[in-house]
């Protein structure tokens, strides 16, 4: 209950009565009142006034739990279930237990900290707590496993535009799962997928993002930023996870319908931070350099090397740089 009343108060600028809420609700006046003594507990301010009923005064600057998130998110299918814990090994994991024993397409689950947070090619997450967004989704698309990874694309477009939306930073894209503003890591996505020969039984799309951390280790300083240093103060952590599943659900449609990038090609290039500069494609048969171009419909890395020849470069065990540093 205490999600749905988190909706009807944010969804009202003015009094929401005891009346109303009992109505829609179908409960007691006295549940409601409980319900508000959990949510102000929870350090939102509620004004009450007899005969006009309740409104929100001030949220919390950044509260993260299921309700906080459920309440924000109205959407068809991404989001359709929600878990929240406040600290997991790992989110993916989690995710695909849930998957594993039924959990439907769209479910998301988030935690405000890991301890054995994943990243690419085995890397491990720093997740400490109270700072950040991990968050995993579990989808369930009728797609051949081929085209699985191309998900993490559209996730990295969908975090791009919410981020821009949320904040006004210039979110862009390193090609192909990382999220960058100011030419430093603003977040990770990392795509896993159980599937047979012909078709996907699950995609889990960890997303990590710095949301609210002011300081980083020393060897990561140098590439790593968040959202808080680059805007001078936090937002709601809850929020732009809300944000960030809106973009992905209209994107997700889409690439649905084509099984590719050729409808979200164009603005995916538009965020690539990538395209039309110099950079080094690093895989386990060699390197090449050149100039990076944008993307095909498949998703890959169009890349111009040294001898004219566009190499179209497939994600797999692929690092892509800059000549001079990260980006």
């Amino acid at each position: 209950m205490k999600t749905e009343i988190l909706k009807i108060l944010r969804e009202n600028s003015g009094y929401v009565s005891g009346q109303e809420l009992c109505r829609r609700l179908g409960v007691s006046r006295t549940a409601i009142w409980k319900t508000m003594q959990q949510i102000k507990a929870d350090g939102y301010e509620v004004e009450a006034v007899p005969n006009k009923g309740y409104r929100f005064v001030r949220e919390p600057e950044d509260l993260l739990n299921e309700s906080e998130i459920k309440s924000r998110i109205a959407l068809e299918e991404i989001g359709c279930q929600v878990y929240f814990k406040e600290e997991v090994d790992s989110t993916n994991t989690w995710a695909k237990k849930l998957a594993e024993e039924g959990a439907p397409s769209g479910t998301l689950v988030c935690a405000d900290a890991q301890t054995r947070g994943k990243g690419r090619r085995g890397r491990s997450w720093e997740s400490p707590r109270g700072s950040s967004l991990y968050m995993s989704l579990i989808l369930k698309p009728d797609i051949l496993p081929l085209h699985a990874s191309t998900l993490t694309l559209v996730m990295g477009l969908s975090v791009a535009e919410a981020i821009r939306e949320k904040t006004g930073l210039d979110a862009g894209i390193k090609w192909p799962n990382d999220v960058v503003v100011s030419g430093k890591k603003l977040c990770g996505i990392l795509t896993e997928m159980s599937a047979q020969m012909d078709y996907v039984e699950y995609v889990i799309i960890g997303v990590g993002i710095n949301v609210n951390r002011k300081e980083f280790p020393k060897e990561l300083s140098d590439m790593a930023t968040s959202v808080e240093l680059e805007l001078g103060h936090k937002i709601s952590r809850a929020d732009l996870a809300a944000k960030v599943m809106e973009h992905f659900e209209k994107n997700y449609q889409i690439f649905l319908k084509t099984g590719d990038m050729s409808v979200l090609r164009s603005d995916y290039d538009k965020v690539l931070v990538n395209r039309n500069r110099q950079v080094k494609v690093t895989s386990p048969g060699g390197h090449c350099e050149g100039m990076a171009l944008g993307i095909n419909d498949k998703g890959e890395l169009l890349v111009e090397c040294s001898d004219h020849e566009i190499r179209e470069v497939y994600a797999g065990e692929v690092s892509v740089r800059g000549l001079y540093g990260y980006v």
